[in-house]
């Protein structure tokens, strides 16, 4: 696990290694062990090391003999075994034991195509003297960051945009579309980033940048839904779940340091111990956080699972304010605004876990994959208000947004609001409606100026819905949420959240195999009438203990509304309204911001979720642009 960064002059000039250490130093957390700048002419390559694998010779950059060709990486390769025999037997001659390595004689044997022999979590940089160009590519699911902008002649990339900007070229004005986009969505999906100008390499992409300044663009890798001519029957789909979770498991297991499972108690978390245990590693370091609260404390069913495999099992209970101080830091901790809260947990359970390991897996991917989030019943449930008129679903949604917020019952209520405004959107919007900040038509309440183009807002959202291959609305939701949610929320969230504290994270359950069986499974498999996740119930029914398999879905978050009404509220007010913060932008209406804060004060509207939102976005600010 690294930071990558580089420099290429266009004009053949040469690079600056003032410009590349710059913004290497930026990214001293993503790799504290060590650190590597290569010059070649118009090329500037930086590397930060987090040392995994080959503690003594994996240094970066890595280059071929003849220095024609150098590499670096940020991630992990699974197969490099593999592909490093295979280049051996056609005659290369590897230095290091880093899986990085073949990627340096893979692109000489392959070229760009390299790209897609590569298994793993990986963003990664490759200068080719010969040709005098770049060539940058990132894994199948966005796992690992990448963000570039061409200034000029001077072509300049990096894993984060924190390090981009320390680039004296760097734009830094905001994106007053990706802004809309962040507040809608809660993230702002590639190519965009909040800085006009800089862009996010997608995931399952390659970008070619010439001498000429020409920049190319490739999707080298896209997820299939479409099942095979004979679905495997249930006890076939079980096995293979299996087999397929534990290779990689297996794979996932390759490491020279310590090495564990984030356990919450979740199937999800709770499959990869199964199969660790399954395999045969020994021993097996678990982690998880509680809190005092216990509306979302889940460490009893963590235990259980801890206790049912043996494994070695830390765990750290905390009161709510440990999370509380998280929050002021949050500006620092992410790299562009992203408004997801359990990324305080998730920080405290990377911090907990980086006390006594350098490796940790996690169960992302598993709600996206068998269909696991109630989001996706409430889309089964919201079929049957296609025969309701829609003026009389208008009329509930009105006579809802005014009932008073019940504090004993807050998230019910919360949840029945949202499930009503997104019903009067399309089908292909309203997954976002109900997960996102602000609904489209609400962002004019907050914005001091509208949007040139309003249909851009959900653009993303609903191309991605559009390119879905899936038949039904479910299946298009669920590969819509891969390509989105998942890569730009869950996964950016436990990238920024484990790097801020030099912690590598693994997800076996997006594994490639893996997925590409899973998503070609029928629906009835994976959300069966009202139940989620329901094949992969089935398949760890041998492996875990029943009360795991059908306890109740709990979210890893915070209470933010209620917090916002009492520890978090003079924060909130300082970062909103205050001269120096979010209204002296000029980007947001102070009096629509005031409206805010005094309906949820009062409880006449639960506005958790925008208020949040806006928070962030100011701490981030703050961080980076201030």
């Amino acid at each position: 696990m690294c930071g990558i960064c580089g420099v290429f002059d266009l004009d053949g000039g040469p690079a600056c290694e003032d410009e590349v250490r710059a913004m290497n130093g930026a990214m001293a957390l993503r790799g504290p062990d060590d650190e590597g700048v290569h010059l070649d002419g118009p090329a500037g390559l930086g590397h930060r090391r987090l040392s995994i694998i080959d503690l003594q010779g994996g240094h970066q950059p890595l280059t071929t003999d003849d220095g024609e060709i150098a590499a670096l990486c940020n991630g992990e390769i699974y197969n490099h075994l593999d592909l490093r025999a295979e280049l051996s037997a056609a005659g290369h001659r590897f230095r290091t034991r880093s899986d990085s390595e073949v990627i340096v004689h893979g692109y000489r044997q392959w070229g760009e195509s390299v790209v897609e022999r590569l298994d793993g979590m990986f963003a990664f940089a490759v200068w080719d003297r010969r040709r005098r160009r770049m060539f940058l590519g990132r894994d199948r699911f966005g796992k690992k960051p990448l963000a570039w902008f061409v200034a000029g002649r001077r072509f300049v990339f990096a894993s984060t945009l924190t390090a981009l900007l320390r680039h004296p070229a760097a734009p830094r004005a905001i994106d007053r579309e990706a802004l809309a986009r962040y507040l809608a969505l809660e993230f702002v999906p590639a190519p965009k980033t909040i800085i006009g100008g800089i862009e996010k390499l997608p995931p399952a992409s390659t970008l070619t940048v010439g001498a000429d300044g020409r920049v190319e663009r490739r999707r080298y890798w896209s997820l299939e839904v479409r099942g095979a001519a004979r679905p495997p029957s249930r006890a076939e789909a079980e096995e293979t779940i299996r087999e397929l979770l534990d290779a990689a498991v297996k794979r996932r297991l390759m490491s020279d340091v310590p090495l564990g499972v984030f356990l919450s108690g979740g199937i999800d978390s709770s499959s990869v111990v199964a199969s660790a245990a399954a395999l045969g590693a020994r021993p097996i370091r678990t982690f998880s956080i509680g809190f005092s609260e216990r509306s979302f404390d889940e460490t009893g069913y963590a235990r259980t699972v801890a206790r049912h495999f043996a494994t070695e099992h830390v765990e750290e209970r905390l009161a709510p304010q440990a999370m509380l101080e998280i929050v002021p830091r949050l500006g620092a901790i992410l790299d562009e605004p992203m408004a997801d809260g359990s990324i305080v947990p998730t920080y405290l359970l990377s911090r907990l876990a980086r006390r006594h390991v350098t490796v940790a897996l996690g169960g992302d991917g598993g709600d996206e994959l068998f269909a696991g989030y109630p989001m996706y019943v409430a889309h089964r449930l919201a079929e049957a208000t296609r025969l309701v008129p829609r003026p009389l679903l208008a009329l509930a949604e009105r006579a809802a947004a005014k009932l008073p917020v019940s504090h004993r019952n807050m998230s019910l209520d919360f949840k029945l609001k949202k499930t009503l405004e997104g019903l009067r959107y399309p089908l292909a919007v309203r997954n976002y409606v109900w997960l996102g900040a602000f609904a489209p038509d609400r962002l004019g309440d907050v914005l001091a100026e509208p949007l040139p183009d309003p249909e851009a807002l959900v653009r993303p959202v609903e191309e991605a819905y559009r390119d879905a291959p899936g038949a039904t609305h479910l299946e298009k939701v669920l590969y819509q949420d891969v390509g989105l949610y998942l890569c730009h929320q869950i996964l950016c969230k436990v990238d920024r959240a484990s790097m801020a504290n030099s912690l590598e994270v693994r997800a076996p359950l997006l594994d490639t195999r893996l997925a590409e069986y899973v998503a070609r499974l029928p629906l009835a498999m994976k959300l069966d009438g009202l139940e989620g996740k329901s094949v992969l119930k089935s398949a760890m029914a041998t492996r875990l203990p029943r009360k795991i398999l059908y306890r109740p879905k709990k979210g890893f978050g915070m209470p933010v509304g209620e917090w916002l009404r009492g520890p978090l509220r003079p924060l909130a007010e300082e970062l909103l309204l205050d001269g120096a913060g979010l209204t002296a932008t000029g980007l947001f209406r102070r009096e629509g911001i005031r409206a805010l804060l005094d309906e949820h004060r009062r409880g006449v509207v639960d506005h958790r979720k925008r208020l949040w939102s806006l928070m962030v976005f100011e701490l981030w600010r703050r961080e980076h642009l201030a």
